[in-house]
C-alpha cells in the first residue's frame, strides 16, 4: 500500500527498532511507497513511513531490494557530498563512504552478507542513518 510521507522531524530523529517476521508486510509498503514516488527518490526507511523498524529499500537500478535490519559491518574511502532527502526539504553536506559491506535479512528472511560501492552504497548509507535516528 503506498503511505504517506512522514516529514516530523521528532518522529524521523527517534531510533527505530529491530525488524521481525511480523514486519514482512511493511517491506511491501516500502516497495509500493517508492514505485509510487520513483521519479523523485531512490531509497527509503521504514520510519518515512511512519514505522519505525530496521527496515531500508534501496533502488539498484534494475530492481528495488528490501533490507530487514540492515548492518553496515565493513567501510572504507571516506568522501564528501550533498543529499536530499524525500522526508525534508533542500540538500544537505554529509560524508559517506565509497565501498561498505552489509548484513541484512531478505524478503525470505535469508540473512545475507554483501559490498556495495558507489551510488548504491551511498543510499544505503542515508537509509541507515535514517534507522539510526540520524536526520541527514
Amino acid at each position: 500500500m503506498i503511505k504517506p510521507i512522514v516529514k516530523d522531524v521528532f518522529f524521523l530523529g527517534q531510533k527505530s527498532e529491530a525488524a521481525t517476521k511480523q514486519d514482512m508486510s511493511v517491506g511491501q509498503d516500502l516497495m509500493d511507497t517508492l514505485r509510487a514516488n520513483q521519479d523523485h527518490c531512490v531509497g527509503m526507511a521504514a520510519n518515512m513511513i511512519g514505522v519505525k523498524k530496521k527496515i531500508i529499500i534501496v533502488n539498484m537500478g534494475i530492481m528495488n531490494v528490501v533490507m530487514y535490519n540492515p548492518v553496515i559491518v565493513k567501510k572504507d574511502t571516506l568522501y564528501e557530498t550533498e543529499e536530499g532527502c524525500l522526508s525534508l526539504s533542500g540538500v544537505r553536506k554529509t560524508t559517506r563512504y565509497q565501498n561498505i559491506e552489509v548484513e541484512y535479512y531478505d524478503s525470505s528472511w535469508k540473512k545475507h552478507r554483501q559490498s556495495y560501492s558507489g551510488w548504491t552504497a551511498q543510499i544505503i548509507q542515508h537509509e541507515c542513518d535514517h534507522l539510526a535516528g540520524i536526520i541527514i
